[in-house]
């Protein structure tokens, strides 16, 4: 992408003509940044937007790849940075003020970079990208270069800075943690190195955090086993089980809202709970300020929480959201708050100028303030916001001075053009949508949601007023437009109605009429020439549900507004006959349109497909709607919907789209002859486009990036402005408090009122004819009620209204309907519920839950409810009964053999060896049987096999765990299965008690009846408990609720009712046998004996009569009726006595029956007791060894986690010594340049007075002293008021600085090599040589001193690297500590077992129930073994101490045998030594000479002579190679600087080439035409340099070892001469 000065690139030209950026008008969505004192700059859009403070000047820079990103600012440098947003963005730095391009940043961000950030000294830039990379990046952004980079995957950062005075720090916070990163370096290498801040809870408590990996902590459990972490427990055991924590350990933190730092390498920290922290930037450790209460009269905001921080000296400056900046005063651990300053709006941030003379305060709403310390007045508006983004923009007529704005909000500006300041303001107070401007009058017309128009009078620019208002409907106002001469307004609704207002102010702005169109209206459209009398309105509007547009044009004369009543009807409706008012329909659809000025085409954007077609309009009237099709369709080569305009002269198309690009097009070819790119698809492109009336001025508002664009022909001259105007800040007051009506509603009800008038007489005959047909259906009704059921008519006939009355009944049926599905539904889900409730606990049990209750007892017993075992678990106990079978039977063959074998033996031994083996052997049987305490429980009790069950002391392994608990859970199964089936026994036979009962009562029954007794029969019954499948099924009486009975089902059973009762009434009616039996004999044959208590005899009937008149006869027949009276007592009193004892037998037989079933069932509850306890017992057992299963996984699952953590650390550890290897040779290498410097630099000194040996000796004294001499730099000293000021001072370890005191040294040194200062009598040839050498000298000694420093941060960097090993080498070596402390715990565990013992009562005594818990010392094993093994002891005891009898005699010699033979070894070893001296006596050749050579002192002296020529030849032989070395040396150098800086070139050549390289490289990867032969032509070629190169280095490495091998033997012979043995 070349480029030059983007503010320029603002433009494309084609065919001669090109626009150009004017201004730009947006305000700051992100932070404000000074450039330098003077000037602060701000993203907007696709620009960056420079102001300058003092004299408000603008400069704007644009970005070529659409919207700007994320902006920082360097100060000293004066450059800007700034990022893209397009896909894999880069980073563009421009200078200021020329604004060239100084470098392009290319990373491998993939969508965006959320923050830049310079630091204070230096040419380093940190970024930051989300979202995927969480990468942080170090730049140096001269160079061009990534030093280093890391990625922190899920950390999201809002705030990242450089430490003022460190620019090896750099903090970067977030809402939920802080982290400051130190970058270390190493010659040319940078590494990140990051520490996380722990933030204090959000009390401001801290919280102790113990170590999740090596907790030190942990209590000891004596019984349950080791105690893991957390970790472990949860089964970790990768990277995550080192921050596990469970969600109750887990407590809230403290926010952090912003950050800053102070001259002392401080943090201070604001906090969201209103906390403000100080962080130490060493050891980060954060300390929580008090915060210092006063009481003060003006109502202090207790709670601040900062959204912004900047420091200042003694403190912070802190602003929050409620438009007031406090000064935080800090001192000792504490600080006070004060009111420095109070804002209209929320401050969202704030930063000093780099002098600190001035605060930035910016607020929420975009508008800057600069704060002036010092000066009057101290609080200046730099850019005053306005309320939102622009929603329309429009030119005031002619559009060469003045234009308006309109907010959402209904704030209207008046700007001056040239310089896009602000002239006035005036705000509606109401949501505004719309703004157009009159052509004809100095008025402006405003649409707003609530369905008014205002108009707004622009005479006095500096005092815009409203001076109509229109209130249309009550639907929102979506399209205001003027035609070309301002005769008309038309205003288009959402509901879709177009109205038409004059647009006069001299006619107030009447309102001639509205007509309907579609209502989805895209755009409104007007021809309006002065050649005719007409104006041409075309409306655009879109049919989704047809996937086509709909074009409704009308005409309306000028003259309309003098005659709209013919036009109009009374509801304001102008009448489409009239109007002239046609339908076209486009088969695609369309995102604008607009009419030519002949009003034969329409030109139409395409929203779905990227053209712009033109259709002609058919020249004949036509009826209906017309279809057009396209004459011609041009591409338009812009993407997304897009919009059409008209200039004023009808010349030019002008196109706008969602890709932001607005291209100017001539009308009759559509081709375009000029584009500009205002805008990008970021923001959504160009909202809207005003274009003034001489096409000379083009304003584009932006649609989401808040951005309005000035654009002008590039050939215009501009002309400044010669005034300026202060803006109004005008503000509407409502008055009138009456709720309007709207315009359309009030001509409906003029409509009405005429209609009502005009009517009037009709509608009273009308409501009289109705009330007397009412009265005529009311008395027909009453007469149809009294006729019969046959004769009546459905109420359904005497409605009028059928169609009414329809409605009503399917309304009402449809809600029935609803009802019942919603009843059906909710009655479905609950009876879904109540399947899987009974599925579960009732269907899937094999045995249901139910119990039994004693008869006379308050006592109950309950089966135990089992479900029935699975498939799975019937294999799983199939397979662990085979498998201990085959144990068994494998234990029983090696028994087998074992006594075979043993048998075999003992016959070999003695009698009473066997005695005593057969004695053994007897108790091993007797062992072998041990009682059943050890099992932990009473299973036999109920028959349960335990044999297969393995002892509790052989516990060890996990799979015998596994298959015990299994074998357990059978038992368990197996004991409630025996239970149960004691239960069902006794179930059965409560069953037979009952029918008994029932059977006996019957006859008791009768026998009560017969003796007419009062007492109530005892009928036992089944509980709901007892039978529990009661409960399933609903019986009649338990439903409250009626049932609804259709009509047709309750007339179908009341017709079979009345069968039944008929066929009844004929059998009773034909049965003559019956009916006479039941009238003679009371319908029986004979008379029971039971009967005899109900027989009565009939009294004779003249006992009616008195005594006295009966006769004889009469007499002799009340004696018989007497006689038989009392036979008949008699009868009865035997039957009532034989009836009684019957009954008494029966009840005592039942009580008898009862309390047997009653004791019967108490000892089942024993035995219920008894199995519930065995139950436990298993179950307790089962929850051992789960717990011991789940604690063996948690020891594998912390031995896995310590040996994956021992990777990773094993892994981090050869990193570690990798950099550590690489720094010390890297040290090394250092080094030795830096030796060879400092050699040279010694050469240099010593080699001075050689370099001047022709002069005088004097002479050479002065250039010495003067060679040696150094220029003073003298510091500039900046103004006490500033240093005062600025709470950094000056900021060290610049690179800027290094680089000028070097050029001030230079220039100090021009001034000491001046012709003035040379000495007297010096020839000028050689002062200058001594120039020239001096120079040399300085810069050799700076170059030394760079090469100390950064030796010495080499130095360091080694250091912290060998820390960083050390401290990997202890976390390995804790691991393996902890590793073996874990394995010994693990095998504790696995033998320290948990056994369950039953022990009876007063076995055990504890006195006051304490416990000892520690049984470390302590084994379990049976007596008979501790008194088998002390006897054995004893014995064994005896025989040891005769045994040591022995061997002590023997032990003595063998000690004196052993000194003997020492002594004699040492004596040998002497005399070996002695020889061995003898032999190596040392006999040098010199001592032989000395001895054989009779005048050794003269060959000495000659010798010496001889050495001494050759020195001095060596030495002049020298002398000339260091002349010609030095001659060389320069040359050398000359030819060295001329290969650097053609290495230089070819770099910066490679550099682009390695760039184009790439990008071919990637495109071939992605075209995949790359072949075959290349990649084999390239690896063959690889391998032969690699060959070569290594052939060439075996070379050397074998001629190196020759030579060494040389001079190893010649130091050898002349060190160790050879010895001849003696």
């Amino acid at each position: 992408m070349a480029q030059s000065r983007e503010r320029d690139e603002g433009y494309h030209s084609a065919g001669g003509a090109s626009l150009s950026v004017r201004w730009v008008q947006g305000f700051p969505k992100q932070n404000v940044h000074f450039v330098n004192n003077n000037t602060i700059c701000y993203p907007c859009g696709n620009y960056v937007i420079f102001i300058n403070i003092e004299t408000k000047n603008k400069t704007v820079l644009q970005c070529s790849n659409g919207i700007v990103g994320v902006v920082a600012t360097n100060i000293p440098y004066e450059v800007v940075a700034f990022s893209d947003r397009k896909l894999k963005p880069l980073i563009y730095i421009y200078s200021f003020p020329g604004l060239t391009r100084r470098t392009k940043l290319k990373g491998n961000i993939l969508l965006d970079y959320t923050l830049l950030s310079f630091s204070y000294c230096g040419t380093y830039l940190a970024s930051y990208s989300s979202l995927p990379e969480f990468e942080l990046a170090l730049w140096n952004w001269e160079s061009n270069i990534i030093l280093c980079k890391k990625s922190q995957p899920g950390m999201d950062v809002n705030q990242m800075s450089f430490n003022p005075m460190n620019w090896r720090q750099l903090c970067l916070s977030s809402p939920s943690a802080v982290s400051v990163w130190t970058i270390e370096r190493s010659n040319q290498e940078h590494h990140f190195r990051a520490r996380s801040v722990k933030l204090p809870l959000e009390d401001g408590s801290f919280f102790n955090e113990t170590d999740v990996v090596f907790p030190q902590s942990l209590p000891k459990d004596l019984i349950y086993g080791p105690v893991l972490p957390l970790s472990a427990i949860a089964g970790l055991v990768g990277e995550e089980a080192e921050t596990f924590r469970p969600k109750d350990d887990l407590y809230p933190l403290l926010h952090p809202t912003m950050h800053c730092w102070t001259p002392t390498s401080d943090l201070y920290i604001g906090c969201e709970e209103g906390h403000l922290l100080m962080i130490n930037g060493d050891t980060l450790k954060v300390t929580v300020l008090n915060k210092i209460e006063e009481e003060s009269p003006l109502g202090r905001r207790n709670f601040i929480s900062p959204v912004t921080l900047v420091y200042q000296k003694e403190g912070v400056l802190a602003s929050g959201i409620d438009g007031f900046v406090y000064s935080f005063i800090i001192k000792d651990g504490s600080y006070m708050i004060k009111d420095f300053l109070e804002i209209e709006r929320p401050v969202e941030h704030m930063t000093f100028s780099p002098n600190y003379t001035m605060l930035l305060i910016q607020t929420d709403k975009g508008s800057v303030y600069i704060y002036t310390f010092g000066e009057e007045p101290t609080l200046n508006k730099v850019l005053d916001a306005c309320d939102g983004k622009f929603q329309a923009v429009d030119f005031i007529t002619p559009g060469t001075q003045h234009f308006m704005t309109l907010t959402h909000s209904g704030e209207i500006c008046v700007w001056w053009l040239e310089d896009c300041s602000c002239v006035s303001k005036i705000y509606l107070n109401t949501p505004a949508t719309v703004l157009a401007c009159c052509p004809s009058s100095l008025s402006a017309a405003v649409g707003t949601e609530g369905g008014s128009v205002y108009f707004i009078s622009v005479y006095d620019k500096e005092s815009p007023q409203v001076v109509d208002k229109a209130f249309l409907s009550e639907s929102s106002v979506q399209h205001v437009t003027y035609d070309q001469r301002g005769i008309f307004l038309l205003v288009g609704t959402s509901e879709g109605r177009v109205f038409i207002i004059c647009a006069s102010s001299s006619r107030s702005f009447r309102i001639i009429g509205f007509t309907e169109v579609a209502k989805d209206i895209l755009q409104i459209s007007t021809v309006s020439l002065s050649e005719t009398d007409i104006v041409e309105v075309m409306v655009l509007s879109s049919l989704p549900e047809a996937g086509r547009s709909r074009l409704e044009m009308f005409t309306l004369p000028t003259l309309l507004p003098q005659v709209s009543t013919i036009f109009a009807d009374e509801r304001g409706r102008l009448k489409d006959e009239i109007i002239h008012k046609y339908l076209y329909e486009l088969e695609h659809t369309l995102s604008s349109a607009v009419l030519d000025f002949q009003s034969k085409q329409i030109y139409g954007f395409c929203s779905q497909v990227p053209y712009i077609c033109s259709y002609l309009l058919p020249k004949e009237e036509h009826m209906g709607i017309y279809i057009l099709k396209p004459y011609k369709k041009v591409q338009s080569r812009q993407y997304g919907p897009g919009m059409l305009y008209l200039s004023s002269h009808g010349l030019w198309l002008i196109t706008i789209a969602k890709c932001g690009i607005l291209c100017i097009r001539d009308v009759y070819t559509l081709e375009t002859f000029a584009r500009c790119r205002s805008h990008s698809h970021q923001g959504h492109g160009i909202q809207s486009m005003r274009i003034s009336m001489d096409g000379q001025n083009i304003l584009v508002n932006g649609r989401d990036d808040g951005t309005l664009v000035y654009l002008k022909w590039k050939y215009v001259q501009y002309s400044k402005r010669k005034a300026s105007i202060d803006s109004s800040q005008d503000e509407l007051v409502p008055t009138d408090v009456k709720k309007e009506i709207p315009w359309i509603q009030q001509k409906s009800q003029e409509a009405i009122k005429k209609e009502v008038n005009l009517f009037s007489k009709k509608r009273k005959e009308i409501k009289e004819g109705i009330k007397s047909l009412s009265k005529t259906i009311l008395n027909m009704m009453e007469e149809n009620d009294k006729l019969e059921n046959i004769a009546k008519l459905d109420q359904q006939e005497f409605g009028l209204d059928l169609e009414e009355l329809e409605r009503l009944h399917d309304e009402s049926q449809e809600e029935v309907a609803k009802m019942i599905k919603d009843v059906e539904m909710h009655n479905l889900a609950k009876s879904y519920l109540a399947e899987l409730i009974k599925e579960e606990c009732w269907n899937s049990m094999a045995v249901k839950g139910r119990a039994l209750k004693c008869f006379h007892i308050p006592c109950v017993v309950e089966n135990f409810p089992m479900k029935a075992r699975t498939v799975e678990e019937l294999k799983e106990l199939e397979r662990v009964l085979q498998q201990k079978k085959i144990e068994a039977e494998c234990l029983k063959l090696r028994k087998e053999i074992v006594e075979a074998q043993s048998g075999v033996i003992l016959v070999k031994k003695r009698h009473e060896e066997d005695d005593e083996e057969e004695e053994e052997e007897d108790k091993t049987v007797k062992c072998s049987n041990l009682p059943n305490y050890l099992l932990g429980s009473l299973s036999t009790d109920f028959g349960v096999d335990t044999s297969l069950l393995s002892s509790q002391l052989q516990l060890h392994s996990r799979e015998e765990k596994i298959n015990q608990i299994i074998l357990l859970k059978d038992i368990i199964y197996k004991v409630k299965t025996a239970f149960n089936n004691e239960f069902d026994a006794a179930y059965k036979q409560k069953e037979f008690e009952i029918t008994r009962v029932k059977e006996r009562n019957v006859r008791i029954r009768e026998i009560i009846v017969d003796l007419e007794l009062e007492e109530a029969v005892w009928q036992p019954e089944f509980e709901d408990c007892e039978k529990p499948e009661r409960t399933l099924v609903v019986q009649d009486e338990e439903i409250t609720a009626h049932k609804h009975v259709m009509p047709w089902h309750k007339a179908r059973e009341e017709l079979i009712v009345n069968r039944e009762t008929e066929r009844w009434l004929l059998i009773q009616g034909a049965n003559t046998r019956l009916r006479a039996l039941m009238d003679m004999m009371g319908g029986v044959l004979e008379v029971k004996k039971e009967d005899i208590l109900r027989m009565v005899i009939p009294q004779p009937a003249f006992m009616a009569k008195p005594d006295a008149v009966w006769t004889e006869e009469e007499r002799k027949q009340f004696k018989d009726y007497e006689k038989k009276v009392k036979e008949l007592n008699e009868e009865r009193d035997k039957y009532r006595k034989s009836l009684e004892a019957e009954l008494k037998k029966l009840q005592n037989s039942i009580q008898e029956s009862t309390q047997a079933f009653d004791e019967h069932l108490k000892r089942l509850f024993e035995r219920r007791v008894k199995a519930e306890l065995v139950t436990n017992q298993e179950e307790l057992k089962i929850s051992n060894l789960a717990f011991s299963l789940l604690l063996d996984e948690e020891l594998s699952s912390r031995e896995k986690f310590l040996n994956n953590y021992l990777t990773r650390k094993q892994l981090e550890k050869s990193q570690t010594s990798e950099a550590v290897r690489k720094s010390r040779e890297d040290l090394d290498v250092y080094k030795e340049h830096y030796d060879n410097l400092l050699a040279e630099d010694k050469v240099m000194d010593r080699s001075f007075k050689k370099e001047f040996s022709e002069i005088p000796g004097h002479q050479v004294d002065i250039l010495y002293k003067l060679f040696k001499r150094r220029p003073r730099i003298s510091k500039q000293k900046t103004h006490s008021e500033t240093t005062s000021a600025v709470p950094f001072g000056e900021l060290p370890g610049s690179g800027k600085l290094s680089k000028d005191a070097f050029a001030q040294l230079m220039k100090a040194m021009d001034e000491l090599d001046n012709i003035s200062n040379m000495p007297e009598g010096l020839n000028p040839l050689v002062w200058n040589h001594f120039c020239m050498t001096r120079r040399a000298k300085v810069e050799n000694e700076q170059k030394v001193k760079q090469k100390a420093a950064d030796l010495l941060e080499m130095a360091t960097f080694l250091r912290k690297r060998v820390e960083e090993e050390e401290k990997v080498q202890q976390e390995i070596e804790r691991v393996f500590h902890e590793l073996i402390l874990l394995q010994e715990e693990k095998v504790r565990f696995q033998l320290n077992l948990t056994i369950q013992i039953l022990l009876k009562q007063g076995q055990v005594e504890l006195e006051n129930f304490q416990l000892v818990l520690e049984y470390s010392d302590a084994i379990l094993i049976n007596r008979n073994i501790i008194e088998d093994l002390n006897s054995v002891i004893r014995t064994q005891g005896q025989k040891k101490i005769a045994s040591m009898m022995e061997t002590k005699d023997v032990h003595k010699r063998i000690l004196q045998i052993e000194w003997e033979h020492k002594k004699m070894e040492m004596e040998r070893e002497d005399l070996n030594q002695k020889a061995w001296d003898i032999q190596m006596l040392f006999f040098s050749r010199d001592r032989q000479k000395y001895l054989n050579e009779p005048n050794y002192e003269a060959l000495i002296s000659i010798q010496i002579g001889i050495m001494e020529q050759t020195i001095a030849v060596l030495d002049k032989t020298h002398k000339k190679n260091v002349e010609n070395c030095k001659k060389l040396l320069k040359k050398l150098g000359k030819f060295s600087n001329q290969k650097d800086i053609a290495n230089y070139t070819l770099s910066c050549n490679l550099r682009e080439e390695l760039v184009a390289v790439s990008e071919r490289k990637d495109i071939c990867n992605a075209m995949g035409s790359k072949l075959t032969c290349e990649k084999i032509v390239k690896e063959r070629y690889e391998n032969m340099m690699q060959q070569q190169k290594l052939t060439h280095i075996s070379k050397q490495q074998a001629e190196q070892i020759s030579i060494l091998q040389t001079e190893v033997e010649r130091l050898r012979m002349k060190t160790f001469p050879a010895l001849v043995q003696m």
